[in-house]
């Protein structure tokens, strides 16, 4: 109860003032639509229009709510939850995208962790690189890979998980250099003194140790992927997938479907990090690093 009190306090501020913004920022729309049928709204009556527009710039919560179950549970109902229109179906297109790039990214970047722990000259060139690297936006970046990539015949699938892989790897290379690492020098010089090889040192030493550093960079990791997954689908014309479905929403207007495609992504990201929590707690709790 003392965590799910200031969570719900919290949620309670944010929607509360969620509210009174969509106020101002509706209430133009409604004055005008006012205006042209020679009508005075009251403060009641224009407090009532800015929660209920069509096309609002700011969606109520409630509108945002409604729209989520329209295009999900409802759709589920009427046996409609792969069709183009359910969220249901975007939300599949991204996360199999988000899981490959994830996939992908997570293996380069142990790859790249293990090499740059055990050899000088990668921790002197890669390391900056992978640096470097995420200093570049990746708005500038995705489109590039998509044409790049559409060119040779290579779409679908692929060029979203190359640009989900491409925001992944840095937190687990960043992780597990450090978690490699992390074993002092009085545990690698007793390692050392019973004659331990470098394989045995790495299996029972260095990859236990780095397991919470690694377990840490996973959760920034698949956020980070998603990310990525969403904005490469934006420049693939609105086909599919939640980016897609907010550049539609974006065409026509529609700032409800945008705004209910944002928080499926919302959703979706926080049950992956869950997922990967609970991957943790059982993974540690069978080493012994978690009562």
């Amino acid at each position: 109860m003392r965590a799910v009190l200031p969570i719900l306090t919290v949620v309670t501020a944010i929607v509360l003032l969620w509210y009174a913004a969509a106020i101002p920022m509706n209430a133009k729309w409604a004055r005008e639509q006012a205006a042209r049928n020679d009508v005075t709204l009251s403060l009641t009556e224009l407090v009532a229009d800015t929660w209920s527009q069509d096309r609002p710039r700011l969606p109520a919560p409630h509108q945002v709510v409604a729209e989520l179950w329209k295009s999900t549970g409802e759709m589920a109902l009427k046996g409609r939850a792969f069709s183009k229109r359910s969220l249901i179906t975007h939300a599949w297109y991204t996360l199999s995208a988000t899981l490959l790039g994830f996939v992908i990214g997570t293996t380069a970047g142990v790859l790249l962790a293990v090499g740059i722990v055990y050899n000088r000259a990668m921790d002197m060139a890669v390391m900056p690189w992978a640096i470097a690297s995420q200093t570049i936006p990746i708005l500038a970046i995705a489109p590039m890979i998509i044409v790049v990539l559409n060119s040779i015949g290579i779409s679908g699938i692929i060029p979203k998980a190359i640009i989900s892989a491409y925001l992944s790897f840095f937190p687990v290379v960043v992780g597990m250099v450090k978690g490699l690492r992390a074993p002092g020098r009085d545990q690698l010089d007793l390692l050392s003194t019973y004659s331990a090889t470098g394989a045995s040192t790495f299996w029972k030493l260095r990859l236990p140790a780095s397991m919470p550093y690694f377990f840490t960079a996973l959760k920034i990791s698949i956020a980070a992927a998603l990310v990525g997954t969403i904005v490469g689908e934006l420049p693939t014309g609105a086909i599919r997938g939640l980016g897609a479905r907010m550049l539609s929403g974006s065409y026509y207007g529609q700032t409800i479907q945008i705004w209910s495609a944002l928080f499926a992504a919302a959703i979706l990201a926080a049950a992956l990090v869950a997922i990967i929590g609970l991957i943790e707690r059982g993974t540690l709790k069978r080493m012994g690093m978690e009562p």
